[in-house]
């Protein structure tokens, strides 16, 4: 009865539409059946025409290979995805060789109470994040796909999703600071669930799995008495940060390696013409503060780079009989500033001898050369690139060094680097123009000129009555930088600051014109003679209004300049007496009988065929301090051994300059951490000694291996003395990408 009861209930009630999964089903064979058509037709259509067999397998192993790049792709970002949205415990688990920074470094706090109140907040940051991504963003990148003859770049949608982004440490700076100033380093990692859609050429497409990962550098300055305490904040990278992002839509399609990375340059080019140093995000946070104490330029100093030859590249192109020779050219990348070289042709130990200057406000960058091999289709093949650490310039003022390429079997680059600090004394000019005119290169600098421009008064009308949309263009030598437009106004509000290298003070000029965006006529000009700076008292001019030429009669533009000239940092006699620290570390052979040590020369650097030695200046001690550490291994005068004391860890702290000492004088307190001593036995297990220095490159991701001597190899013959060298490998991986080898070092134990 129960069950008549149930078919009764069941065939009064009425009949329910198709469900959504019946209907997706349905979608799903329709697509699936002129899916199968499609690929019938395309073969019966090869067959038909008597087309080659290469129209069928070339766009089916293009589809393999995409589709191979894509999964490969894919997974890395579900990965960073979900250590985004995991809490960092459940990230150190699953994935150890990828520890957030505080794990490695004692100086770096975590900051989970900072990724709590970026989830509270992340709602309203979308807001803001979309009008910065339309005003700003769109049109720049707009700008730049316009180069690659891509146009009509605009976004339709914006949707940063509901994941925020990840603190991974943050880093407060306590020493070498002004009083006025608090400074601190932020690791920020962002791969979160936005949805953004644009259009290109009435090509429809989105980008997902947006990823950014970078360092943040935030300047709280000036303090102030009253809330909130600091007058405003200055926000930037300090490299390039890392951008990773997934097509979708019509233009997934054109998710191939070439189309993605025109568009990931394009976007990581603006990103770093706005807050990549030397840029800055400058955010006023009290009206008591100007303007220009927050915007104006603040240049710590200048790095001049001389490129001066490459060694033992590897051989890309290919010849009649065989393997041939490269083409090889450099790019120069400091944080956002880049230079590119000439190429050689068929040359594997090409001469440069390229120079070039990168004003920088802050020392704590990284200098990083890339080499190519050029080739007339613009398929360039990468050499290698290596990297090194600004601090070590300013420490020590001169650098001259080789640099084992990374990335690379074998070769390396010459570079001889100085750091020149900036003054306000004129008495300095002569000594800098004189210094430009012995490198007899005819482009470097002697001071470097900030410009701050405020605003513009009572611009005249481009168009009969319609208000113009202005911007500004300020030249100086060679060098040009472009404000953005102001739409519909005669009184346009900038508040922009600029940086420029000036090669001769006393007859440069600052070329400014204001233009008009939509008819590209010139609203005005003016023309300043960098001498007239030299008068002034700390060769400055602070927010001073200027009539402008060639404009109406009462157009004025508000600006602000001051000039520094530049001054070495290191003496060029105590240079002389003391080099700085060779690419190639060789300690002396220990003497048989007891005398005085005398300081090791420096070797020339070998050039083999094989994997170079690691001689990475970051990590090669500077000479006075190799030879501390080799007088510790052993005492000559009484053959005893002696503890051996290792350098304090180097962390990336903005320093001002402070006068260089002669290395032979170098304070004791830089020998720190004092380790048990090496004796003269073969150690525990009687293999014998390893001497090795370590450092790791938080902002580089790289560790750097010294290996300083090799000591009491046991032998097996007495009488035959081995060559012996070391190979490093890095575990668990041991793959080849992270092999090194040494030279051999000939009959030696």
């Amino acid at each position: 009865m129960a069950s008549d009861e149930k078919k009764m209930v069941s065939s009064s009630k009425p009949a329910l539409p198709p469900s959504s999964d019946e209907t997706g089903n349905v979608l799903s064979m329709i697509y699936r059946f002129f899916k199968k058509v499609s690929v019938v037709g395309a073969v019966y259509l090869v067959g038909y025409m008597q087309w080659s067999v290469a129209w069928l397998i070339g766009p089916v192993i293009l589809s393999v290979l995409r589709d191979q790049w894509r999964k490969e792709n894919e997974y890395r970002r579900n990965l960073a995805k979900a250590a985004a949205s995991s809490s960092e415990k459940d990230v150190v688990l699953a994935k150890l060789d990828d520890l957030p920074a505080w794990v490695f470094f004692p100086d770096v706090e975590r900051a989970e109470w900072l990724n709590r109140i970026l989830l509270q907040v992340w709602p309203n940051v979308n807001s803001y994040a979309r009008n910065l991504l339309k005003e700003s963003i769109e049109p720049a990148v707009a700008e730049s796909l316009a180069n690659y003859k891509l146009t009509g770049f605009k976004f339709e949608r914006m949707i940063l999703g509901t994941i925020a982004p990840r603190v991974g440490g943050v880093k407060v700076y306590d020493k070498n600071l002004s009083r006025d100033e608090i400074i601190m380093d932020v690791d920020l990692f962002y791969a979160g669930d936005c949805d953004i859609s644009f259009v290109l050429q009435r090509i429809r497409g989105g980008i997902k799995d947006l990823q950014i990962h970078g360092m943040v550098r935030i300047v709280m300055k000036p303090l102030i008495t009253k809330i909130p305490l600091v007058g405003g904040l200055q926000i930037f990278f300090l490299n390039n940060p890392s951008i990773d992002f997934n097509l979708v839509g019509a233009a997934d399609i054109l998710d191939m390696p070439g189309f993605s990375d025109i568009l990931r340059r394009c976007i990581v080019e603006q990103v770093a013409k706005m807050m990549v140093l030397p840029n800055k995000l400058p955010i006023k946070l009290s009206d008591e503060i100007p303007t220009v104490d927050l915007r104006m330029p603040e240049p710590e100093g200048v790095l001049r780079i001389h490129l001066v030859q490459a060694q033992n590249l590897m051989k890309k192109d290919v010849s009649m009989i065989g393997k041939g020779k490269s083409d090889p050219y450099a790019i120069i990348t400091v944080g956002a500033q880049q230079w590119k070289t000439k190429h050689i042709d068929n040359n594997v130990n090409p001469r440069w001898d390229f120079w070039c200057e990168s004003v920088l406000r802050t020392s704590a960058t990284i200098l990083v050369i890339r080499l190519f091999d050029w080739d007339r289709t613009g398929r360039d093949e990468k050499l290698g690139r290596c990297s090194l650490d600004i601090s070590q310039v300013v420490r020590f003022g001169r650098l001259d060094t080789w640099q084992t390429l990374q990335q690379a079997k074998h070769g390396k680059v010459e570079l001889r680097l100085s750091w020149h600090r900036l003054t306000s004394d004129v008495s300095e000019l002569s000594r800098a123009l004189t210094e430009t005119l012995l490198i007899k290169t005819g482009e470097l600098s002697s001071a470097v000129l900030s410009v701050y421009i405020d605003s513009c008064k009572k611009l005249p009308n481009a168009r009969t009555q319609s208000r113009p949309d202005p911007y500004l263009t300020l030249t100086v030598g060679k060098k040009t930088e472009t404000s953005a437009v102001q739409m519909r106004t005669d009184d346009p509000v900038y508040e922009i600051g600029y940086s420029f290298l000036v090669q001769n003070p006393e007859c440069d000029n600052l070329e400014i014109k204001v233009l008009d965006s939509k008819t590209g006529g010139q609203l005005g000009q003016l023309t300043y003679s960098i001498s007239t700076l030299l008068k002034e008292k700390d060769l400055s001019m602070i927010t001073q209004p200027l009539m402008l030429q060639r404009s109406g009669p009462e157009s004025k533009i508000i600006m602000s300049l001051q000039l520094k000239i530049l001054k070495e940092a290191i003496k060029e006699e105590d240079y002389e007496e003391e080099p700085p620290a060779p690419a190639v570390v060789e300690t002396p052979k220990e003497p048989s009988p007891p005398a005085p040590a005398a300081p090791p020369s420096p070797p020339s650097p070998a050039v083999s065929d094989e994997p170079g030695p690691l001689t990475d200046p970051v990590t090669v001690l500077p000479e006075p301090l190799v030879r501390n550490v080799e007088d510790a291994l052993l005492d000559s005068s009484s053959q005893k051994s002696v503890p051996l004391e290792h350098i304090e860890k180097e962390v990336d702290t903005p320093q001002e300059y402070q006068p260089p000492k002669s290395p032979e004088r170098e304070p004791p307190s830089k020998l720190v951490h004092r380790i048990s001593s090496l004796t003269t036995s073969a150690g525990e297990a009687g293999l014998g000694r390893i001497l090795l220095s370590l450092r790791y490159s938080m902002q580089n991701q790289t560790l750097f291996v010294v290996v300083h001597k090799i000591m009491h190899i046991p032998l097996k013959d007495p009488t035959n003395v081995p060559d012996p060298y070391v190979k490093l490998y890095l575990l668990p991986g041991r793959s080849k990408d992270s092999k090194r080898k040494t030279v051999v070092s000939d009959n030696q134990k």
